[in-house]
């Protein structure tokens, strides 16, 4: 099992201190996952900068949960299916939303589950979209402005999903109770 050192304000280096700070600041702690970022100034800077960009995008908050937590539940994130739980939950997103992308089954809602299936098609092929995907996802209400949205969503989720597997970022207590593993829906 591999990890990395979970900083926190008086730990992290020069350059990531304010950047904790505002953490603490917007969350009331500082997530495991900020302070692992914390190693690397610039990484938890370009975290930061990627989560308040896309929570600017045309997504509501449905649609933002949507795609977190497909790539996250596709990348098996041990962290961040938890973390977008709760955050699902802050966020006041339907139950029933959160527990079927935590389930990987369909979601009543066309138009989400039109883009939870893009948001799959291009995480699973890397990009590689067909025409006929592209019209599918936009008979069901969206077009190439949410194309090049889930791509930032994903960079987002990129970084966080692949830090929290090379680290092994501990749960913070908050989401603890949303546990959830990959090899627990497979069993």
């Amino acid at each position: 099992m591999t990890t990395l050192k979970v900083h926190n304000i008086e730990t992290a280096p020069e350059g990531s201190k304010a950047l904790l700070e505002n953490s603490q600041k917007a969350y009331g702690m500082i997530p495991g996952l900020h302070g692992v970022l914390a190693g690397a100034p610039k990484v938890l800077e370009a975290y930061q900068t990627l989560h308040e960009l896309f929570t600017q995008t045309s997504f509501n908050e449905e649609e933002l949960t949507v795609v977190w937590q497909t790539i996250n539940v596709e990348h098996a994130c041990h962290y961040c299916v938890p973390a977008h739980t709760g955050i699902a939950k802050m966020m006041k997103v339907d139950d029933a939303i959160t527990e079927a992308l935590r389930n990987e089954t369909p979601l009543d809602n066309s138009k989400l589950e039109a883009l939870r299936k893009m948001t799959l098609t291009i995480v699973r092929n890397r990009g590689q979209v067909t025409q006929e995907d592209l019209n599918t996802f936009y008979s069901a209400g969206y077009d190439e402005r949410q194309v090049l949205e889930i791509l930032l969503g994903l960079s987002q989720k990129t970084i966080s999903n692949y830090i929290n597997h090379i680290a092994n970022t501990p749960v913070d207590a908050a989401f603890k109770k949303f546990a959830w593993s990959k090899d627990s829906m497979e069993a």
